[in-house]
């Protein structure tokens, strides 16, 4: 083979200086777009607010009775993994040392939000008390907010939403395992507001 000559090399050269940066602007735009339905994807990760909701009979006084229920007090930072961990244990925690009992065996009423006694408590009841422990653990507590929904049987049902960095997860005292809201085949209907959890919202899920 021939030696080329320098001129040839040249040419050569800038050619494939070129195609390099035409190859890396590719590559830039197809990950911008990757980008773009990455960040289309997780949109649908979290319930979205429909409209303003009055909040559920039994949590009227919410607020009142538990001011750290509707608290947006941020403590102090951790990590997504240091949070999950918390909120793992939390949520087995509580579900392996409360009893399900209905309002209606404890109360006498047919609805009432409030910690478990010793008795135990029913669905609103665990959700408030992993709240309320998570929020001692450190856990922001925007990022705590109590959700109703219609179960697998269409029966009314609450549930604690943690807002992670991936989405909306639900602890739920019917399983210790921690799902995307979207994974339990509920029916969402309200949850506190996001923004100011002492309101009440209605959410669109279609799970």
């Amino acid at each position: 083979m021939k030696p080329l000559s320098t001129e040839f090399r040249a040419v050569f050269s800038r050619l494939t200086s070129t195609m390099g940066r035409l190859f890396a602007a590719a590559a830039l735009a197809v990950g911008a777009l990757g980008v773009g339905i990455a960040a289309e994807a997780s949109e649908g990760s979290y319930l979205q607010v429909v409209s303003a909701s009055p909040p559920p009979a039994g949590a009227r006084q919410l607020c009142r009775q538990y001011n750290w229920a509707c608290s947006t007090k941020a403590s102090a930072s951790m990590s997504s993994q240091q949070e999950m961990q918390i909120i793992q244990r939390v949520n087995q925690q509580v579900n392996a040392t409360t009893r399900s009992v209905t309002d209606q065996s404890q109360y006498r009423i047919a609805e009432r939000w409030a910690l478990p006694t010793s008795r135990g408590g029913d669905c609103e009841d665990f959700a408030l008390l992993k709240k309320r422990d998570l929020i001692r653990a450190g856990v922001d507590p925007s990022k705590l907010l109590i959700a109703t929904v219609l179960d697998t049987q269409r029966n009314a049902h609450a549930v604690l939403v943690y807002r992670s960095a991936a989405g909306d997860l639900v602890l739920d005292n019917l399983t210790n395992k921690i799902k995307p809201w979207s994974a339990t085949h509920y029916l969402f209907l309200r949850m506190q507001n996001p923004r100011k959890p002492s309101g009440w919202v209605g959410v669109y899920s279609s799970s």
